[in-house]
């Protein structure tokens, strides 16, 4: 039986939930400020930031000009200087300008500086296909920022952990990159109460427990990988669904114990193929627990190709079937 919502809590969307906890953020802290184009008097391409200006004013949120590296470097210099930036770019295809601040000063001001600087600022950004929008609008590319040590990348998968996720991220001392599925930005609305509870970072969430296989993924593909393991359970085969949240830095001992439980692992990921996140954590696990495979790892994941055109995204984003697929592979397996 499923526990009722507290009194307190209603039913958000993810979108609804990242505004919510820019709201408590801003309320709880004068130093949290956000950034980025039309994210002021219009709220936002995706309305995340509504509302916000009205209520802290022009000079906490403020509307950019068009051009992702002023945003990233004055947010370098604003986290230097004590204030905790929040900045949005518009889609993730647009942040390759803002890359040279991210990598050259915000990933190490603290290593360069010996630890007398730090660098507490979040970059936002929309991911992902789904929502009939062009390539550079369509990107799934978090195994760039992955590489880059210094930053955390962390990418939610429902309202709640995009809500507490978000503030844990804007409470961190260090650079933090904030995915956000566009695909599940307003996808099933769940309970959540605004009271300001955080979520750890470096951690998966294990949201099915199973013991035949498991299944591990992030970002919107949680949602194809859930209608999976819900038809793997219509059979009798009990997935363990485990979402990564933060690929940067992975959370292995957990995805290890699932692994070593279950014998079976498939990872799922709309990013393309060649040396993605999903690359990463399979040869982890074969390094940690070769011995207690039962199967190949399986990759379910997008073609190695710029997002299509609409017409096609729904063949290049990785399905129910796709999963299913994989899943039969490592279960048949001798």
């Amino acid at each position: 039986m499923s526990e009722k919502p507290a009194p307190s809590e209603k039913k958000v969307s993810l979108l609804e939930a990242i505004n919510l906890a820019l709201h408590r953020a801003m309320t709880e802290d004068e130093n949290v400020v956000v950034l980025g184009e039309d994210i002021g008097v219009n709220g936002g391409v995706f309305r995340a930031t509504a509302g916000l200006r009205d209520a802290f004013g022009f000079k906490r949120v403020i509307d950019t000009p068009l051009a992702e590296t002023m945003i990233a470097g004055l947010s370098v210099g604003m986290a230097a200087q004590g204030l905790k930036p929040v900045m949005e770019i518009q889609f993730m295809g647009f942040i390759y300008p803002a890359l040279d601040h991210l990598i050259c000063h915000a990933s190490r001001l603290r290593n360069r500086t010996r630890g007398r600087l730090s660098c507490p600022m979040v970059l936002r950004t929309p991911m992902g296909a789904g929502i009939r929008a062009p390539e550079h609008h369509s990107e799934s590319t978090e195994a760039l920022l992955a590489h880059i040590p210094g930053l955390r990348v962390v990418i939610p998968s429902s309202p709640a952990r995009a809500y507490g996720l978000l503030l844990a991220a804007i409470d961190d001392p260090d650079p933090v990159v904030f995915l956000e599925p566009t695909r599940l930005y307003r996808m099933n609305p769940q309970p959540l109460a605004d009271d300001g509870k955080r979520l750890p970072l470096d951690s998966c969430f294990t949201l099915r427990e199973g013991s035949d296989l498991t299944l591990v993924s992030w970002g919107a593909s949680i949602h194809e990988t859930l209608q999976a393991a819900d038809r793997l359970a219509e059979r009798g085969i009990a997935a363990e669904v485990i979402d990564v949240a933060c690929v940067k830095p992975l959370d292995l001992d957990t995805l290890e114990a699932s692994v070593r439980k279950t014998g079976r692992c498939v990872i799922v990921h709309e990013a393309p193929k060649s040396c993605a996140v999903g690359a990463e954590i399979a040869a982890s696990l074969y390094e940690r627990a070769l011995l207690d495979l039962q199967a190949p790892i399986q990759r379910v994941t997008a073609p190695d190709i710029p997002p299509p055109l609409y017409r096609l995204e729904q063949l290049y984003i990785p399905g129910v079937e796709d999963i299913l697929a994989a899943c039969e592979t490592v279960l048949e397996y001798a």
